[in-house]
């Protein structure tokens, strides 16, 4: 068997449309048919079927990632609890600054109620300049 050389995926619609007219296929056909394969040294034909049903997931344009945001970092999600800490701070996390895009320096006021803590951003005019 001769080495096949250039082998061409298809990708996007038609590569759906050629998955939908192959329906009768199984799925290593399916991808074989649309190119998802590669021959090997000894002239075996190997099908790549997590390269296929990416490109056909891509093609539907399903995200399976889900939503990504910031830096695209791992860490924790925000929980929206914070303790006091043993020295009697409480610490508001970089997920919550960042989400509210708040820059080092701003300021707040704070107002304490029975059983609440207010934060108030105090904005910054341009009129400081006397």
């Amino acid at each position: 068997m001769a080495k096949k050389k250039g082998i061409e995926t298809l990708e996007g619609e038609a590569l759906v449309k050629k998955v939908k007219e192959l329906d009768h296929l199984s799925k290593e056909e399916k991808a074989r048919e649309c190119g998802y394969y590669t021959v090997t040294k000894n002239g075996v034909e190997r099908v790549n079927m997590m390269k296929f049903l990416n490109a056909l997931i891509d093609a539907e344009g399903i995200n399976l990632d889900g939503k990504q945001t910031g830096t695209g970092r791992g860490g924790r999600s925000a929980s929206y609890r914070i303790s006091v800490q043993s020295n009697g701070n409480l610490l508001i996390g970089a997920a919550y600054t960042k989400q509210m895009d708040l820059q080092a320096g701003d300021e707040f006021e704070i107002s304490l109620g029975r059983k609440h803590i207010h934060l108030r951003q105090i904005e910054q005019d341009d009129d400081d300049e006397e």
